[in-house]
């Protein structure tokens, strides 16, 4: 079988002494996305190839001279073996063909095992690497576990091979299939000195935009980030998972039962923007109305929440961003009603006013209508009365003060 051409230049061994005699790196994740279980059509297909590989296209918010790569098994109950695992620089969103890879290896070894509930990194490669580029990793998993690992909500295209072609610069008899699988981060060195995570639900997640087009809210604030001389070297991660809710398990882990992986344990980190708390108020009266004394525990358990979460996050001297939830009136899954506007209208005003948080970005004036506040101007409403369109998303990312995102001097205390 024919490999895909090596990187030209020095050799890595020669390379990866040097890094490792140096000081050690500080890495920050170019990429990154939320880790679930993943099930449903795609799974069930990857399930039934039996041995595979799977390649995976993503786009860096940020280069730099030299990265890693994080592989995660956090919602597996059984180990799961990389049997082996390439990168490769020339891709294209949309298309398996690639060029110019190399082999990732783990302690020196082309193969790892990693275990149920937990995270593995390659080995650093050097390479030049830069914002906005396009890298391809390809995992053969000689026996895929029943219960995967990965991230639903990829709106990318990922390609499932037959048997290990993890080196083939072209797969044979690939089909295409969703989701992203096993692959927490691409980390970078060199380059960004730090990140900013964007942590929601579906509107996060960019529900909606076509797929690959990048064109998710936080794809296009680390746009501008990149164009800004005070802000060139930050990178921007998503972490949205659609459905999320901030107190109860749904479509991924609650909001505070993964705060600490998808932010705190990611090196680098010096912002959070946090949106969510729709789906929590929607899923509230999706069936039938609620009391006025469950409402009110509603809302106070969600801002509750904003606080344990800001608290967390200045203890390790990360700043917390709160974004206002954005309208949903007309939507017809959620039926929200007059009550939960003025859930919905409470919750923002906290995010405002309460000081809980180092900034606030106001999702919600960026997209209501103001002629009914509370709806999606007509212009950035999807359809469906809940998730922006891409002219929304566009809004959302514009929306962010920027000096927002300074660096922080040291973390401010929560009263």
């Amino acid at each position: 079988m024919m490999t895909i051409r090596h990187w030209r230049g020095l050799t890595f061994g020669l390379i990866l002494a040097a890094m490792t005699s140096a000081a050690p790196a500080r890495w920050v994740p170019g990429w990154g996305a939320a880790q679930m279980a993943v099930s449903g059509a795609d799974a069930d297909r990857l399930a039934a190839m039996g041995s595979v590989t799977i390649r995976q296209i993503v786009q860096l918010s940020a280069g730099g001279r030299a990265l890693r790569v994080r592989l995660s098994n956090v919602a597996g109950d059984q180990p799961l073996t990389i049997g082996a695992a390439w990168l490769a620089t020339g891709a294209v969103p949309g298309r398996a063909a690639v060029t110019e890879g190399r082999a990732l290896t783990f302690a020196g070894a082309t193969t790892v095992t990693i275990p149920a509930g937990a995270e593995v990194y390659a080995d650093p490669l050097p390479a030049a690497t830069r914002a906005g580029q396009d890298l391809a990793i390809s995992l053969y998993l000689p026996a895929p576990a029943a219960r995967r690992t990965g991230h639903s909500g990829a709106r990318a295209t990922t390609f499932a091979a037959p048997g290990d072609q993890s080196a083939a610069p072209a797969l044979t008899d690939a089909v295409t299939i969703g989701s992203w699988w096993a692959l927490a981060d691409v980390e970078v060195s060199g380059g960004p000195d730090r990140a900013i995570v964007a942590i929601g639900d579906s509107i996060t997640d960019g529900k909606g935009i076509r797929d690959d087009s990048n064109t998710r809210w936080p794809d296009l604030l680390a746009r501008r980030l990149a164009v800004d001389p005070a802000t060139r070297g930050v990178a921007v991660v998503n972490a949205g998972i659609g459905g999320n809710r901030v107190l109860l398990d749904g479509l991924g882990p609650n909001l505070m039962a993964r705060f600490d992986r998808d932010v705190i344990a990611r090196p680098g980190v010096s912002h959070a923007i946090l949106l969510e708390g729709v789906n929590d108020l929607g899923t509230l009266t999706k069936d039938a109305p609620a009391d006025p004394a469950t409402h009110r525990r509603m809302v106070e358990a969600i801002t509750g929440a904003y606080r344990q979460l800001a608290q967390r996050a200045h203890a390790h001297g990360i700043r917390l961003i709160g974004g206002t939830i954005t309208p949903f009136v007309g939507n017809d899954y959620y039926h929200a009603d007059v009550a939960t506007e003025a859930d919905r209208q409470a919750i923002n005003r906290f995010i405002r006013t309460s000081g809980v948080f180092d900034g606030v970005v106001d999702f919600d004036a960026a997209l209501r209508d103001p002629a009914h506040p509370d709806r999606l101007l007509p212009a950035y409403d999807s359809g469906d009365h809940l998730h922006p369109g891409e002219a929304g998303y566009r809004a959302m990312a514009e929306a962010v003060p920027l000096r927002l995102l300074a660096r922080p001097s040291t973390a401010q205390p929560v009263e």
